[in-house]
């Protein structure tokens, strides 16, 4: 069912207030590298954006695909130039995507534009800044090299030349470069199929609060805000209340259907957290579940594959808290949908940053919202946040990075610190 062997925490069995057999960030994230990719497909060019190609691209042709001109201007024999021939006769003209089969003899030239296909007895060209031109001829007014504003045949690349590897996710300009070689479809991984469900009896629906115990719902406009930034179109939201068959039916449906089921709130351990005992009761394989980070502890993983049709999906569970969802999407949700896709770095690329001031240590691994700049010198300077805790958000209006603190270590000001842009 999953190449991943279950893993069980010693806090499964009790009240969750210690830390003991927790994964380690770290830990969690390498379980998502082991997760069975998604298949491959193949799609016309100009539908694969964000998809991530599933085999390396070679270029069936040279580019430019021949000699052509680089600026609007005249085609000249350069033999005729070092033989100090100023005065050429004007014998046609070559357009951009108008195959022409001129041939120049001494002492002629031909009008060609930018783009046009270069005479095989043309070996420079005049720009026409540098020329003076009267009815049927051209006066050179400066000498030029042989080579002069051509692009020759093969320059940028030659035939069979690696445009692009598997593993990297099409974005406008590779499949601009792509369609310039002439590329038309390519081999992806299918996009992964995305069911995220919102519980929680206490989270509106709506903009209006149905009574006084209720709060708005922050979750939603933020998962599917992430997902329609990151390239991902093939998700649904659904609202499900803390109702064990309700909660069920919707699951077991999600499970069969999606890919991944993304889930918050419902994943701790008080009387109505029931994601994990639903799903495992509906036949889902437990991979992890808490993970010594702060926000977003009680993190629930786990394989699904149903009996019958042999569906294969991913449950990712996330706290029901706003700040420990953001840092489940940047940190979680983006290491296992890029591992279905198996892109070349699917884990979070972890930049370095200067601390600004001091922070008080905490007995799990915190991930703080902070503002990131560059100073004078270049470097970049990372600038602690009011207003962490996990059912705040207020902060975003202003950060632009989430920074790794190490579990039981106080920082100082000036440490140099991990952190991924948001």
């Amino acid at each position: 069912m999953s190449d991943h062997q279950p893993h069980h925490s010693t806090e499964h069995t009790h009240a969750g207030c210690s830390h003991e057999g927790l994964i380690s960030l770290d830990q969690a994230l390498q379980h998502y590298v082991q997760v069975q990719p998604l298949p491959v497909i193949q799609l016309p060019l100009v539908q694969a954006l964000h998809h991530v190609l599933a085999t390396d691209i070679t270029s069936p042709v040279a580019l430019p695909l021949f000699s052509q001109s680089a600026v609007d201007g005249y085609a000249l024999r350069q033999q005729d130039i070092d033989a100090g021939i100023r005065e050429f006769q004007l014998i046609g003209e070559i357009r951009a995507g108008i195959e022409q089969h001129a041939d120049l003899q001494q002492g002629q030239a031909l009008r060609i534009f930018t783009g046009g296909r270069l005479p095989v007895s043309a070996e420079t060209v005049a720009r026409q800044e540098i020329v003076s031109r009267q009815q049927h001829s051209i006066t050179l007014n400066q000498p030029i090299s042989l080579g002069t504003d051509i692009r020759y045949q093969g320059e940028e690349f030659k035939q069979g030349t690696l445009l692009a590897e598997q593993g990297q996710k099409l974005n406008v300009g590779l499949i601009a470069a792509l369609s310039m070689a002439g590329v038309s479809h390519v081999d992806v991984y299918k996009s992964p199929k995305i069911a995220v469900l919102v519980t929680g009896d206490e989270v509106s629906q709506t903009q209006q609060l149905d009574n006084q115990a209720q709060v708005f719902d922050a979750n939603s406009p933020l998962i599917s805000s992430w997902l329609t930034q990151h390239g991902y179109a093939d998700f649904v939201i659904q609202h499900v209340i803390d109702e064990e068959q309700v909660l069920s039916r919707v699951l077991d449906q999600a499970l069969q259907h999606y890919d991944v089921v993304l889930t918050t709130g419902g994943v701790s351990v008080g009387d109505y957290d029931l994601i994990r005992p639903v799903s495992m009761a509906l036949g889902a394989q437990e991979i992890f579940w808490q993970v010594a980070q702060k926000p977003g502890k009680p993190l629930y993983f786990a394989s699904y594959q149903h009996a019958e049709s042999g569906h294969h999906s991913y449950l990712l569970g996330l706290p029901g808290n706003p700040a420990a969802v953001l840092v489940g999407l940047y940190i979680h949700v983006s290491s296992l949908l890029n591992s279905l896709q198996q892109q070349q770095q699917p884990l979070p690329v972890w930049q370095s940053g200067i601390l600004q001031h001091s922070l008080r240590a905490d007995s799990r691994e915190q991930l703080l919202r902070m503002q990131v700049h560059s100073n004078s010198q270049g470097q970049l300077e990372l600038q602690p946040l009011r207003k962490q805790q996990s059912h705040m958000l207020s902060n975003m209006a202003h950060a632009n990075a989430l920074v790794r603190i190490p579990a039981e270590h106080g920082t100082n000001v000036g440490d140099i610190l991990k952190f991924i842009n948001i």
